[in-house]
């Protein structure tokens, strides 16, 4: 059946109310009686009419009118009701399916009641995998704020023959290949943020180069912003052979892909200045030799630049699909920006720092990562709230990214295709960040139960048993969606 035009249905709804209207004018000009209608409102026709007395009509089954809940007065808002919590959670987080070693915490959103708190096996830790994105999203965002961008620049060192011209990396997670390249566009994001390009930095820079008459140039390479190894010491030794992730570099392309074939390359930061190099060619300047590693002079001249999207967006694509590499390279500029010292120990003690000064204990947690790809990281469900709690309090609208780029369940990002059999409650009422690895699951959000209230949570499963994941995930939304099918709060 072809769907009306809301337009047209509205014209014709004003048009028969305007004639209606007009008939009323008339009979009350002409002085008709209109007894039907006092008869009808008889003499309470002040007083509104209960609905609930108004009987439906035949046929039509219409539920009883259910008794709300008393609303919870002012003074006792941002409590849990701790044994609802514990009811609507027992059964599911003690599923055989994640294994002999559960965590779990669940807080209000604001005010500092108790909370609750599960531990099937003792433990006060557990290996968290992607939701240590959370806490390395909301650390970002705190010491560098959400409007700070990433510059990719070229400088031009003059001297004795051909000038040098330098490609220098600022850490853009994001830069592309090209602006045709299809790379971080997936449809799992709600957004896509505006990314740069090598292609029409090459294009900028060719327009100066020719304006100041230099046709003529050698390139040079710039990543050194980032200190350290390029591959975790604490990330599995066949991580970076077999393509699990990229090297982490100040400068690369396509987050280190293969820009025409498949796979991660090994040097993203020499694959980027060749493309850089091709390009340039293109837009007619001439590249005398192969592209170089070099640092650029403190005095070179600035020639052109490109800026990535403000953090505040990479921090929402990062959340939504768990960009493992993105992620690294966030972390090593909280460790700049922080310890000045852009390697993963900078940034891991930048991490713990930040959180000390903002009040959040790391309980037993220690970070080697930013990503959660190490299975030596290890954290406490608490910390996990604590940094949600932190992201959406009033005093840190900074940080409110890490909040509105979790995933809705059942509709978007890493959860769009979850939550499809637990509670009816669960699609649309939690959102959170996922987290797995082989044995492992986790996540950690907020959930809005039925009286409306706000919960904070976080739950890991680090044992799971061989082949059992997927039936984990499932069990952990369970869990989740029973938070948005109970009264929580009183």
């Amino acid at each position: 059946m072809a769907e009306r035009d809301p337009d047209h249905t509205r014209g014709s709804l004003v048009g028969w109310v305007s004639a209606a209207l007009a008939l009323l004018l008339v009979a009350v000009v002409g002085g008709w009686q209109l007894g039907w209608l006092a008869d009808l409102l008889g003499d309470d026709a002040d007083q509104p009419i209960d609905p609930a007395s108004v009987a439906p009509p035949p046929g039509l089954d219409v539920p009883p009118v259910r008794k709300p809940r008393a609303v919870a007065p002012a003074a006792d808002a941002g409590r849990l009701d701790l044994a609802a919590v514990e009811s609507a959670l027992a059964g599911n987080l003690s599923d055989r399916d994640l294994g002999r070693s559960v965590l779990a915490a669940v807080a209000p959103l604001t005010g500092n009641s108790e909370r609750f708190s599960y531990s099937s096996s003792g433990a006060e830790v557990g290996i968290p995998a992607s939701t240590t994105k959370v806490v390395t999203s909301a650390v970002a965002l705190f010491l560098l704020g959400p409007d700070h961008v990433f510059e990719t620049r070229t400088v031009l060192e003059r001297g004795g023959g051909t000038p040098q011209l330098v490609l220098v990396g600022g850490g853009d997670p994001f830069l592309l290949s090209s602006p045709q390249s299809q790379w971080g566009t997936s449809t799992e994001a709600t957004f896509a943020p505006k990314k740069a390009d090598v292609v029409t930095l090459a294009r900028q820079t060719a327009r100066s180069l020719r304006y100041d008459g230099v046709r003529r140039v050698r390139l040079g390479y710039d990543d050194s912003l980032f200190s350290g190894p390029t591959a975790n010491p604490h990330w599995r030794a066949d991580y970076i052979p077999d393509d699990v992730v990229s090297p982490i570099t100040a400068l690369w392309a396509d987050e280190g892909r293969d820009p025409i074939g498949y796979g991660k390359v090994s040097d993203p930061s020499l694959t980027a200045a060749v493309l850089f190099a091709d390009a340039l060619a293109d837009a007619g300047i001439t590249v005398v030799g192969t592209p170089e590693a070099t640092v650029a002079d403190d005095g070179a001249g600035d020639v052109a630049s490109v800026s990535s999207a403000p953090l505040a967006q990479i921090v929402q694509r990062i959340i939504e699909v768990s960009d493992n590499e993105a992620t690294e390279v966030l972390l090593r500029h909280v460790g700049l920006a922080d310890q000045g010292d852009g390697s993963f120990i900078g940034g891991q003690a930048a991490v713990e720092r930040v959180l000390r000064a903002n009040g959040i204990g790391m309980h037993g947690s220690v970070l080697y990562d930013g990503s959660g790809l190490s299975r030596e990281n290890l954290m406490s469900p608490r910390l996990l709230v604590d940094v949600i709690r932190w992201a959406a309090s009033d005093d840190q609208p900074d940080l409110r990214a890490v909040i509105t780029s979790l995933p809705v369940a059942g509709f978007t990002g890493s959860l769009a295709d979850r939550f499809d059999q637990g509670a009816a409650e669960g699609p649309g009422r939690v959102r959170a960040k996922t987290g797995t690895l082989t044995g492992v699951t986790s996540l950690a959000g907020i959930a809005v139960d039925l009286d409306g209230s706000i919960v904070v949570f976080a739950m890991i499963a680090d044992k799971v048993r061989d082949n059992r994941g997927g039936l984990a995930e499932i069990s952990m939304d369970n869990a989740a969606a029973a938070l948005g099918a109970c009264y929580c709060s009183r």
